[in-house]
Order: structure tokens, then C-alpha cells, then sequence
């Protein structure tokens, strides 16, 4: 099963590479499911993983161009202060048991992961959506907007460990205005500074598998390079629509596993 899990990383980076998002969608249930690491852990994990290749791919992005700096600072800066918060001072408060239904204990691993499931669902929808396209004329793309939607991304991001870009790229794009291709660049940079200082905000309190998570975020990185090739050859508007169906399915299965089969 390891194996198939390291050949599953590289579908982190290819997602992040072709539409600048989905990448902690697979990555929590790959962790979870293929790996066998706690939910919680996986959180933390996917925060790593996902903020390295989404860095390299920033990268890129900047010798390209594409990156608007001053729209990453207006989001990116209140996302990462919310983020820091919600990992270092409200998560270990979190307590190992919720409560009992029946004979059903919903413990803090099983609330993160419906958590996540519902997350899934709900971005499931907007991916296979189609996205009208932005009236800049009468888009009031304001920094207090920005930075409201900075807020509410770096909180999801501390609470279920994902870098939010399912929810960047629509602001970027209809809030800040930005072209698909500059929101998606720009976006790789506002995942990665929530990703990593999510992680930073963990290190005290978790116990972490250097070796596995290094290999791990390895292939993550090299499947983002591929998405970047990839997106130039396929079309994005047919490509993110099939995602999204697959994260319908992934969030239904979570949703079904985590509350019967457990």
C-alpha cells in the first residue's frame, strides 16, 4: 500500500500544477486511507507537503511573471495570521472526544475528518460549476474584501489542513480581478505561505516522520512540474469539472466510511 500512496503523491503536485488547487483534497485521504496516519497528523503533514510544491511551482510562476505580489500580500498576510492562531492556540484545545451518540464516539480525528468531507463536497460543487465570467466593471475589488476572504481561507486552512485554493482562485479572480493564469501563480504563493506557517504552528506539538514526509513532498513537487507542463496541452475548463466529480465521490465516500463503517 506504501507504494501505491507514494504514486498517489505525485496526483498532489499534477493537481496544483493544472489548477492551482486540490492539491490537500488528495492529499488528507491519501495520508489517511493509503498511508494509515491519523487524521490529525495528516493535517500537518498535508500542510508540508502541500506548501513545499506549491512554492516550487511559485516559482515558476514569478520567472514567468504571473505572480501580483501586492494582491498576495492583501490576502496573503491576514491568511497567515489567522492560520498561525488557529493551529498554535485553538486546535490544542480541541478535545479528544466530542460526544457519544448510541454507541458512535465522535473523537477529534473522526470530527476532522467529516470536517473535511463536507469541505470536500462543498468545493466539489463549485469545480464542477461552470465559472461565469468576471464583469471587472462592476467587480468592487477592495483590500478589506481581500483581506476578509484572506481571514476566513487561513482559518479553514488551520482547522482541516488544506491550502484553500479551491476558494483563493474565485477571489483573485472576481475580487482582485486577476487573469486565470496570474490568479492561479499568485495563488501557488498564498498556498504555500498558509501551508508552511501552518506547519511552523504545529512543530511543538507534533511528533514528525522527517524521512516519510521529505519522499513524500519529493514526488509532490515533481507532479507539480508535470501539472505546469500538462496545463499548457489541456484545457482547463474541461479538466476541472472531472475533478470535481471525483471530489463529490472522495467526500461521499469519507462521509460514508467515517460514520458507518468505522
Amino acid at each position: 500500500m506504501e507504494i501505491i500512496g507514494f504514486a498517489l503523491g505525485l496526483l498532489i503536485g499534477i493537481s496544483l500544477g493544472l489548477i492551482g488547487s486540490g492539491g490537500s483534497i488528495l492529499t488528507i485521504p491519501i495520508l489517511v486511507y493509503v498511508m494509515h496516519i491519523s487524521p490529525s497528523q495528516a493535517t500537518v503533514y498535508s500542510l508540508f507537503i502541500v506548501g513545499i510544491s506549491a512554492l516550487m511551482g511559485s516559482i515558476k510562476g514569478a520567472r514567468e511573471n504571473l505572480l501580483d505580489y501586492r494582491i498576495a500580500l492583501y490576502f496573503g498576510l491576514p491568511s497567515v495570521i489567522s492560520i498561525f492562531m488557529m493551529r498554535k492556540f485553538f486546535i490544542p484545545l480541541l478535545p479528544e472526544k466530542f460526544f457519544t451518540i448510541l454507541d458512535f464516539t465522535v473523537t477529534r480525528d473522526i470530527f476532522i475528518m467529516l470536517a473535511f468531507a463536507v469541505l470536500m463536497i462543498l468545493a466539489s460543487f463549485s469545480m464542477i460549476g461552470k465559472n461565469p465570467t468576471a464583469d471587472l466593471t462592476s467587480v468592487n475589488a477592495t483590500k478589506i474584501n481581500i483581506a476578509g476572504k484572506g481571514i476566513f481561507v487561513g482559518l479553514l486552512t488551520g482547522f482541516v489542513g488544506v491550502g484553500g485554493g479551491f476558494l483563493i482562485i474565485p477571489t483573485l479572480i472576481f475580487s482582485a480581478k486577476l487573469p486565470m493564469k496570474n490568479a492561479v501563480a499568485t495563488s501557488l504563493v498564498i498556498i504555500s505561505l498558509n501551508s508552511l506557517i501552518g506547519f511552523a504552528g504545529s512543530l511543538t506539538d507534533s511528533n514528525i516522520d522527517w524521512s516519510f514526509l521529505l519522499a513524500f513532498t519529493a514526488l509532490a513537487v515533481i507532479g507539480i512540474f508535470a501539472g505546469m507542463f500538462l496545463s499548457k496541452k489541456m484545457s482547463n475548463e474541461k479538466l476541472k469539472p472531472a475533478f470535481g466529480w471525483f471530489v463529490l465521490i472522495t467526500g461521499i465516500y469519507i462521509l460514508i466510511k467515517e460514520l458507518i463503517f468505522k
